[in-house]
């Protein structure tokens, strides 16, 4: 192998290129118009742009080939997501002369059809939940599409009222994503951990399990905290889980690296769930506990040499990685899109693997993750807050993420207690967003003054003669309208002569002095640097970044809507619009569909009334705040 071609694009490319740099193998990028200027395309070796943007791209088995015919690469590694586990392009690939970097295609289609997967668990004596017949289906129940994953085509139905419209819903979601609406149903267990085997698999017979990685932290059901090992597992359990997730290997020839996941309930029963034939996104974890590099074990075996790997050793430390993602944690975690103006992540106390860089853009056409931070120690509790840290010590501005709930989280007691179940989200309390309280939260508005005053100074200097700041007479303070989150906050400042800036923030006036790496406020140090980006600033404090709007002090022009006004809470795509004008509507009931990052949202009514005004239609693009329905109060 002396050149590869990623079929994928973000963070996993470019893992995958710094271990083929290691093995002396050039890497070849596939990149969309819209990501030219992207961190991955300008590390690999070889660049080439696809026809198209979004998604579309990189599902295009015919384009892919054809890159890699182009540039003279002998090998194609799928990362995770898109074709990762398409048995089609798999074989199309092998069919063209080339390596591929991941299982037989075989053993991928008979893993990528659930259904198919767990008859042949069952037949290899691998615990199984049974599906069930839509005619009599047992509550709560979990529809699930039969292809793919990542959370995708997945719905918790609880009432019988709801299962037509989340089998709709979960079929719609999968053809999207996978090409494939297939769906079944199985029992939903409340209160169960997501526990997976990582599995390697060689030519020559060698089949081994490198433990568990524990996944139960999910939104949506999708990841957002993994660790290695489960606080709930230990030898012997692991040793009962790596038999089973090796005897489904052995049934369908496996060969790569490989996920076999289960559900493991309090009892320490389990439960097959399902494969992924690829490397997946929480790999970071296993590879810090076990010393391993997987990508490098994947292109190993590609090449056809035996894995390197000591199937005997065990767990060495405590390895977490939390899931920086794009998302408003505080509005039920719905997507957030924007420009990063701010991307310093802090490499000291954590391994952190990103696909982005200060200007990258975050849109709706992919999934939200930003980042990948991962926190290693000798304890579990070592790991969780120095990975807690370096979450707070990272630069992350211009875009909201979920960055304080993972700190919140990870500081938990419930978390550090190792009480990691599946519904951990609903039943433990977290905030949503970090609240700012005195001086804290005075410091970032002075670091805020202080800053605006220096760039007026700048802009508006002269007389280059006399200090910055120099005034013949004492002026009156100067004013800005400033919302921290929902806190309007009106602060007052002036300049003093010797360089101090006096504020208030309405609890009376504070000396603040201007440093180089932070703010003093009435002599204490708060570390805080400001910069603008249009109406916003960003202020980075020792606790993470603080998001400030500046309101203008003049009337707005804007005119006052109809009460009901139903606004769309992220931009994305119209899927459906399930009324027309003149409907009588319930609380709660679905009025719009919304696409955004691959998966479906559902607008609710707010209120019982009848629908007064239709604004959007099937197909059509939103931004965040579009009005989409007016439903006014029956008479």
């Amino acid at each position: 192998m002396r050149k590869l071609l990623i079929a994928n694009r973000g963070e996993i490319a470019r893992r995958i290129r710094r271990t083929c740099g290691a093995l002396g193998i050039k890497t070849v990028a596939v990149y969309t118009a819209d990501e030219r200027n992207a961190p991955f395309v300008a590390e690999a070796d070889e660049g080439l742009l696809l026809a198209g943007t979004g998604p579309v791209p990189y599902l295009d088995m015919a384009g892919l080939l054809d890159a890699a015919r182009r540039t003279g690469a002998d090998a194609v590694h799928p990362g995770y997501g898109f074709l990762a586990e398409n048995a089609a392009f798999a074989r199309a690939v092998v069919e063209a002369g080339l390596l591929w970097v991941g299982p037989p295609p075989d053993a991928i289609e008979r893993m990528g059809d659930k259904l198919e997967s767990k008859r042949v668990a069952r037949e290899a004596n691998v615990p199984t939940l049974e599906p069930m017949d839509e005619a009599s289906v047992r509550l709560p129940a979990l529809v699930k599409a039969a292809a793919g994953g990542g959370g995708k085509g997945m719905r918790v139905v609880r009432s019988q009222d709801s299962l037509e419209a989340a089998i709709a819903s979960a079929r719609r979601e999968a053809e999207h994503a996978f090409g494939n609406g297939t769906l079944f149903i199985e029992p939903y267990l409340e209160t169960i951990r997501h526990v997976e085997i990582q599995v390697l698999g060689d030519g020559h017979g060698n089949l081994i399990h490198l433990g568990e990685r524990e996944c139960s932290i999910q939104r949506r059901h999708q990841k957002v905290i993994e660790e290695s090992p489960s606080p709930a597992v230990d030898g012997a359990l692991r040793k009962e889980m790596g038999e089973a997730a090796l005897a489904l290997a052995r049934a369908i020839g496996y060969r790569n690296a490989g996920t076999v996941e289960f559900l493991l309930s309090d009892d320490g029963r389990f439960y097959f769930l399902e494969m992924n034939t690829r490397l997946q996104v929480e790999h970071p974890v296993t590879e810090e506990v076990y010393g391993v590099d997987l990508v490098e074990q994947q292109l190993l075996v590609a090449m056809g040499e035996p894995l390197s790997v000591d199937p005997g050793e065990e767990p060495l430390g405590h390895a977490i990685e939390a899931r920086l993602n794009s998302e408003d944690a505080a509005n039920g975690f719905l997507p957030a899109t924007g420009t990063l103006v701010g991307w310093e992540p802090d490499l000291e106390l954590a391994r952190v693997e990103s696909g982005v860089d200060v200007g990258s853009v975050v849109g709706t056409s992919f999934d939200p993750l930003i980042a990948k931070f991962i926190g290693v120690g000798s304890s579990r509790t070592e790991a969780a807050l120095s990975l807690a840290l370096a979450l707070e010590r990272s630069t992350i501005q211009g875009v909201t993420t979920n960055r304080d709930v993972l700190v919140a989280i990870l500081r938990s007691e419930e978390f550090l207690s190792g009480n990691t179940t599946t519904d951990f989200l609903d039943r433990v309390a977290l905030p949503a967003r970090r609240e700012l309280t005195g001086d804290e939260r005075d410091a970032v508005l002075a670091t805020v003054a202080a800053a605006a005053e220096r760039d007026a100074r700048r802009s508006a200097r002269v007389l280059t003669s006399f200090a910055p700041g120099w005034r013949n007479s004492r002026m009156p303070p100067q004013r800005r309208i400033l919302l921290m989150g929902d806190d309007e906050v009106t602060v007052a400042y002036r300049r003093d002569r010797d360089g101090r800036t006096w504020i208030d923030t309405g609890s009376g006036e504070r000396s603040a002095l201007d440093l180089e790496d932070g703010i003093e406020l009435d002599g204490a140090f708060h570390a805080a640097a400001a910069h603008r980006a249009g109406d916003r600033w960003w202020v980075h404090t020792r606790t993470g970044d603080v998001e400030v709007a500046e309101i203008s002090p003049f009337p707005s022009s804007e005119i006052e809507e109809a009460p009901g006004s139903l606004h769309a809470p992220m931009p994305g795509k119209v899927v459906s619009v399930d009324v027309a004008v003149g409907d009588t509507v319930r609380k709660g009931q679905t009025l719009v569909v919304l696409e955004a990052m691959k998966m479906e949202h559902a607008i609710g009514s707010p209120d019982d009334g009848t629908v007064a005004e239709v604004k959007v239609s099937a197909g059509q693009q939103v931004d965040r705040g579009a009005l989409l329905v007016v439903v006014v109060e029956s008479a």
